[in-house]
């Protein structure tokens, strides 16, 4: 069973006048396969910046503590190199490909990740069955990747990437933003699908208490100040929705 160990993570961003920033300010999380962790907190307070500094974006830096996956120390990798360990950023604003075919970036990926390229007839087979159980039209597999795709549009190809892919650890930027009640629970009920093989862990991001209703955490986290200010269950989840960040943001 895999797991993803964060120890003390400190990292900051570096300002137009080469100043650094510090955002992540000692963060200690541990996600094993199977589980479901919900982290929550005002706009500002660092949970995006966990989220690509896990997944290596070059615009942070990491000033202290570490992060491994399976032992591994996921810091000394690229980018492409923690997506083949096993992690997987679906972002809350994703990019644009140009030229680039669903249908070829998928494949691509599936092959990068595995080290060999998916038999075609099969590979057909999982891209239809994915994109069925999306209530996504055929064609879009033609269309290039997130080229004038609706929010709705751009969530769903990220959980049909996350469903073929299969990864260890799945970090979920705010993937409830801009999307209306029924593309939620599509997209609430493809994350719930690969949760249910429980192999799996999941990095939960979001602002809100509404994603939670269809994605049922095991743990929640108060983010605040650029780290962890308080740990509980689901319900906790439901005390932020009623009391709000405030209290937090004093204590910080």
């Amino acid at each position: 069973m895999s797991t993803l160990e964060i120890r003390d993570l400190q990292v900051s961003v570096k300002l137009p006048d080469g100043e650094l920033k510090p955002i992540l300010n000692g963060v200690d999380l541990t996600v094993k396969a199977g589980e479901t962790h919900a982290i929550m907190g005002p706009n500002g307070s660092g949970k995006s910046t966990l989220a690509y500094s896990i997944a290596g974006h070059p615009k942070y830096e990491i000033t202290g503590g570490s992060v491994t996956l399976d032992g591994v120390d996921v810091l000394e990798l690229s980018v492409d190199e923690r997506a083949r360990a096993g992690l997987f950023l679906a972002m809350q604003y994703p990019v644009e490909v140009p030229g680039v075919s669903v249908a070829n970036f998928l494949r691509t990926a599936k092959t990068a990740i595995d080290g060999e390229a998916p038999k075609l007839r099969t590979w057909a087979g999982e891209l239809r069955g994915a994109m069925e159980k999306l209530e996504m039209d055929p064609s879009f597999a033609q269309r290039n990747v997130n080229e004038g795709f609706s929010g709705g549009e751009k969530k769903r190809h990220e959980i049909m990437q996350l469903e073929l892919l299969k990864p260890k650890v799945a970090i979920l930027d705010e993937t409830d933003s801009g999307l209306d009640i029924d593309a939620l629970r599509i997209v609430s009920e493809g994350v719930n699908r690969v949760r249910a093989t429980g192999q799996t862990g999941f990095l939960l991001i979001t602002h809100y208490t509404r994603i939670l209703r269809y994605i049922k955490p095991d743990f929640v986290h108060v983010f605040v100040g650029g780290k962890i200010v308080e740990e509980g269950g689901p319900e906790l989840g439901e005390r932020l929705e009623a009391e709000g960040y405030d209290k937090y943001k004093v204590r910080a």
